[in-house]
């Protein structure tokens, strides 16, 4: 009826299924070193290795890369409990994801640092700050921690973030040209964390709006977020 206002579409809030083999990792000088330690297992430096890097700089991905090639388990640091931690090694190789000094239970990662040790396990921990900035009460786990060989993922340089904003909207079957790519590129904040959330903004609005995603529309949005 003329007149009435439109109902506005409803965007969906839908799982988009990510690939985590070697083939979908998007190598760059960025994240040289983190593949670098997966390629050189089993001949790493230490059989307890830490791999530190900022959110959805590709901690996970290379760990389940490693983890497909070691036959390891796959642990939440958070959800770590001493009564699990002989079954979490039964492989011989662990991934303990996700570690923060702020959840986790101290007395069941020490007894996990000295069973791994004692049965020369491998095991490979992921967290997003260095053991320099854990805030660890057990003065043996710190100095342990402390020890730890770590690896280091830097911030995307332009091309990694190019890359990454492709793979984004590829993985959520939105169309974008190069125009859009660039827009993007040059008006973002240059994070793995902001790259995702600039695809998924454009995706959702996209979808609400039953709007296209181009140049014009991007920049729409983005002066509207600021």
């Amino acid at each position: 009826m003329a007149g009435r206002n439109q109902p506005r579409q409803l965007a969906f809030a839908l799982s988009h299924a990510e690939s985590f083999t070697r083939e979908d990792f998007l190598e760059g000088p960025a994240n040289a070193a983190g593949l670098a330690l997966v390629d050189a297992w089993p001949d790493w430096p230490n059989r307890i290795m830490l791999l530190v890097g900022p959110e959805g700089s590709g901690k996970s991905h290379l760990a389940s890369i490693w983890a497909e090639q070691a036959g390891a388990r796959a642990a939440s640091a958070h959800a770590l409990t001493a009564a699990a931690v002989p079954n979490a090694l039964a492989t011989g190789a662990l991934v303990l994801e996700d570690l923060r000094s702020s959840d986790v239970d101290e007395r069941a990662l020490f007894h996990l640092l000295n069973l791994a040790r004692e049965e020369a396990a491998f095991v490979l921990i992921t967290a997003r700050t260095p053991p320099s900035a854990f805030q660890i009460e057990l003065r043996d786990l710190r100095s342990r921690l402390r020890a730890l060989p770590t690896v280091s993922l830097l911030p995307p340089d332009d091309h990694l973030c190019r890359a990454l904003i492709v793979k984004f909207c590829t993985d959520r079957q939105l169309a974008v040209d190069e125009a859009v790519v660039g827009y993007l590129l040059t008006h973002i904040e240059r994070s793995y964390a902001a790259v995702r959330r600039a695809v998924e903004f454009l995706d959702s609005e996209a979808l609400r709006l039953g709007r296209p995603v181009t140049r014009a529309f991007a920049a729409e949005l983005l002066r509207g977020n600021d």
